[in-house]
């Protein structure tokens, strides 16, 4: 017997945006009916691209737009050098040798061999690891490469090494004007979303969430303070915790920071037991960050959400909790710029005393964290629902599909 299980689709999102921008967004699904969409990417688990894939997905095939999702294989020392590359893409050093592009281009070519991509009206390459796949098909359709990482600073040698693929693609799309590239395809900018309908971003009752807590033994005596993202150098974990050590000297308070580690990233687990030395009855280092009603709980329950990073494409973990209504801490880079107004739905930092100062602020101000809660759940209603993403691809795989018409 064949199981039903309830999807999500777009019409569910009447409820969050209205008809209007439903019955829109249908008109322009119509015309793509049986379009075949295939994304490729380096990780079906951890951080924010696989999120989105996860859900989008499935929004698209609702929607009568066949659209698949691979993700490629590689080797330890393949990862290495591509979380290198990452780190260099968003202003890191890099020492770019022969043998590690040979590694890197290697293991994609394998990698296409394995994974067709021949049938499909449009294919969709996120972030630097399947970048090179471009050079191992005859293409007869759109590719398009979709960079999720703050391009604003790159390392010139590197750059100037995946620029080579890079203007070998018919359109490059990246998270915000500031990363715009000189690049041979042209470029558009399509901020990341969240889903409102995943067990993540899903309301929970009070009970449940007591019990999440307790489970995980995080006392609830005082106003907690959280990150929740993976362990990564560019989010700032040590800066937190000396940010929350100096804000204990005026308030008393929990900080919990709760990660995991992409399968693509190789540095997760080092970062994590960098911070264990720091773990007391009132600082938590928590590697569970893939029980996602911790997570909902957590954002939920904070007084404050902190996600100092120093680079960041965008964040979805501040679209997360600003969904909750928990105001948010967070650094001034990249896409947090575009989610946070400063002093309305939280705060902007460019330092360890900056954070220090609004964790203080925050944890004796209860009707000012609720003030900017409500105001944070409206911004992303109108800008950050995965709805409004859907959307901007669906304008785009029109203009794509209309130019190949032309063409």
């Amino acid at each position: 017997m064949t199981k039903s299980f309830k999807l999500t689709t777009i019409q569910d999102y009447a409820k969050v945006v209205g008809d209007e921008t439903v019955d829109r967004i249908l008109k322009k699904a119509k015309q793509l009916e049986n379009l075949h969409v295939v994304n490729v990417n380096s990780t079906g688990y951890g951080g924010g691209v696989a999120e989105i894939l996860s859900s989008m997905t499935i929004l698209m095939n609702g929607l009568n737009i066949l659209t698949g999702w691979r993700t490629i294989i590689g080797r330890p020392d393949f990862f290495l050098i591509t979380k290198n590359m990452h780190n260099a893409i968003q202003g890191g050093e890099m020492d770019l040798t022969e043998e590690k592009k040979r590694i890197y281009e290697e293991v994609v070519y394998e990698n296409s061999v394995r994974i067709h991509l021949h049938n499909h009206d449009l294919v969709i390459i996120h972030d630097p690891q399947p970048l090179p796949m471009i050079e191992y098909y005859v293409r007869s359709r759109p590719w398009i490469w979709r960079c999720h990482i703050d391009l604003s600073n790159p390392h010139p040698g590197l750059w100037n090494y995946l620029k080579g693929f890079v203007d070998k693609y018919d359109v490059m799309i990246s998270s915000i004007k500031e990363y715009k590239q000189d690049v041979a395809p042209p470029q558009r900018f399509c901020m990341p979303a969240i889903d409102p309908f995943s067990v993540k971003n899903l309301p929970l009752d009070e009970k449940v969430m007591d019990a999440k807590l307790a489970e995980y033994k995080i006392p609830t005596d005082k106003p907690i303070f959280c990150q929740v993202s993976r362990f990564d150098r560019w989010k700032d974990p040590q800066g937190v915790i000396e940010a929350f050590r100096k804000a204990q000297k005026e308030v008393d308070a929990t900080l919990v920071l709760l990660g995991n580690a992409a399968t693509d990233d190789p540095e997760g687990e080092e970062v994590f037991e960098s911070l264990l030395h720091s773990q007391n009855d009132r600082i938590r280092i928590l590697p569970y960050g893939d029980d996602t009603i911790l997570v909902n709980a957590l954002q939920s329950r904070a007084a404050c959400v902190i996600q100092k990073s120093t680079k960041e494409g965008f964040g979805l973990t501040v679209t997360e909790a600003l969904w909750k209504g928990t105001p948010v801490i967070g650094g001034n880079v990249g896409g947090i710029r575009y989610q946070i107004q400063d002093g309305e739905n939280g705060y902007l930092v460019s330092s360890v005393d900056e954070c220090a100062a609004r964790i203080v602020t925050l944890a004796k101000d209860k009707d000012l964290r609720e003030r900017m809660g409500k105001q944070a759940k409206e911004g992303v209603r109108k800008n950050f629902l995965l709805s409004r993403l859907l959307e901007q691809y669906l304008d785009l795989f029109i203009e794509v599909k209309e130019s190949v018409v032309k063409g």
